[in-house]
């Protein structure tokens, strides 16, 4: 026990803005400033209090609402120190925000950029708010698995030839694949293009030696990260951190203003740095741990089974993908992953995705040995219930699209619309994104060609039970289409 305080003591020692987040209870207060319920709800309601007595703001609570002791100030500073970043920003709205920030401070509206079609909707979204012009650039496919892999070199230099101001990659993909990043950051530099990477899958790489590096160690300009996801900090909370030769520090400055709450909740931000120091601290630890748990998960698992029903590393050029990351190819079973889903709901299990071909288990430095022994023991039954005869490995809607474009994504959006019966909407231009979620990566974006692929296949891929996202009509009967002039 003693020792686990030590721990504790030692990790608040080492961040400012989760020791000001716990030394804030450890002293009266009696404040006249937001949040209203003045962390006394409880005393109105004590299931309200249960929900909101935690809650502090940065300005009034954390510091000072003049901001006098810049406890979030020194908190970034560390952080951009601690990976290698001139810039840092913390954001209490996810790598959603972060992705807006980064994309506003680009250029104005007009610029191209490069982009993986492997990108967030966030990233799309935020396209349309700077009025920046996608190339797209699609991913390779790995034959054997069926998954992107990456955007090749020569996928780049294609991009390169019409001039973006920046290359905007997704880097660890949703499956954990990851693209040769640093040909890739060479070849931009080469033409003093700067080189973003939206990570937010992949904060915790860079700190354990069997993990692929983080974006700063391979020469990238900025990193976007959620320290939620992969990290165990608080839901939404997320790190900007940036390199400034080839980006602004001021532009990234505004935008992210611009974009960000004026009213910041204290728990993500202490999160922020609470995560940090943990990486800081005990993360190389911490992180091993995870690594050697889910290789005796993977091998108790498989041992049950013929073929191969994990993504391993050994399936990708070395560094090319995440260890930590846990996808079961449910074809090698001829099972259904949606179904496999259900099945394990049933047993109290939530997966972080499922579609028919392929399962997401998300493991992080919070699960114990005892679950992925929990996990194991009630997985192994469903699948060997659940198993058919083998399918060929697929390529999921989401990465096997090529989009074709009729108009800007911006000039979509705010177009005149009109909605249509699904065959109609066929060969019509899209006024929506639609994708599945998740991984909420489009399928179709505005300003693109609804084709006969896109609008079948998203209709089958939400009959087989895959949550179809941001579609005007939820049940893709109809589709909201750019209006004929």
């Amino acid at each position: 026990m003693e020792k686990r305080l030590e721990k504790k003591n030692e990790l608040r020692r080492s961040a400012p803005l989760l020791d000001a987040y716990l030394s804030y209870f450890e002293a009266d207060h009696t404040p006249f400033t937001i949040p209203g319920h003045k962390q006394r709800a409880s005393q109105i309601d004590t299931g309200l209090g249960a929900l909101v007595d935690s809650d502090i703001p940065l300005y009034g609570g954390l510091d000072e609402i003049k901001l006098t002791n810049q406890i979030l100030a020194k908190s970034e500073k560390i952080a951009a120190q601690f990976w290698g970043a001139d810039f840092a920003r913390f954001s209490t709205g996810g790598s959603t925000h972060a992705n807006q920030a980064v994309i506003l401070a680009l250029g104005k509206p007009g610029d191209k950029v490069a982009v993986s079609r492997t990108a967030h909707r966030s990233v799309l979204s935020a396209l349309v708010l700077a009025g920046l012009e996608p190339i797209w650039m699609s991913p390779e496919i790995d034959s054997a698995t069926g998954v992107p892999i990456g955007i090749a070199v020569t996928e780049l230099q294609s991009a390169l030839a019409e001039k973006p101001i920046a290359i905007l990659l997704t880097e660890p993909g949703y499956l954990g694949t990851i693209s040769d990043l640093p040909a890739l950051i060479k070849v931009a530099h080469q033409q003093k293009v700067p080189v973003i990477l939206d990570a937010a899958w992949g904060g915790h790489f860079g700190f354990h030696p069997q993990l692929p590096q983080h974006a700063f160690q391979m020469g990238a300009d900025a990193l976007i990260t959620s320290t939620h996801k992969a990290l165990p900090g608080y839901s939404a909370s997320a790190l900007l951190l940036a390199r400034t030769e080839l980006l602004s520090a001021e532009r990234l400055e505004q935008s992210f203003e611009t974009t960000h709450t004026t009213s910041p909740a204290g728990a993500p931000l202490a999160s922020i740095d609470g995560v940090r120091a943990l990486l800081e601290t005990r993360g190389e630890d911490l992180l091993g741990q995870l690594l050697e748990n889910i290789h005796r998960f993977k091998e108790k698992v498989q041992a049950e089974f013929a073929l191969p029903i994990f993504l391993y590393p050994s399936d990708f050029p070395a560094g090319r993908f995440d260890p930590s990351k846990l996808v079961l190819r449910v074809q090698q079973l001829g099972a259904s992953g949606v179904d496999i889903e259900e099945d394990l709901q049933q047993q109290g299990i939530r997966v972080e995705m499922a579609d028919r071909d392929t399962i997401v288990f998300l493991a992080t430095i919070a699960d114990t040995a005892v679950d992925f022994e929990r996990l194991a023991d009630v997985l192994i039954p469903i699948l060997k219930k659940r198993q058919e005869q083998r399918r060929e490995s697929a390529t999921a809607l989401s990465w096997s699209v090529i989009p074709q474009k009729a108009t800007s994504m911006r000039d979509a959006y705010f177009a005149k619309t009109e909605m249509v019966d699904a065959k109609s909407a066929v060969g019509r231009i899209s006024a929506d994104l639609i994708a599945p979620y998740p991984p909420g990566v489009a399928v179709v974006a505005p300003g693109e060609v609804l084709t006969e692929q896109i609008v079948s296949g998203l209709q089958a891929s939400r009959a087989a039970g895959v949550r179809i996202a941001y579609a005007t009509d939820s049940t893709l009967a109809g589709f909201r289409v750019v209006t004929r002039s």
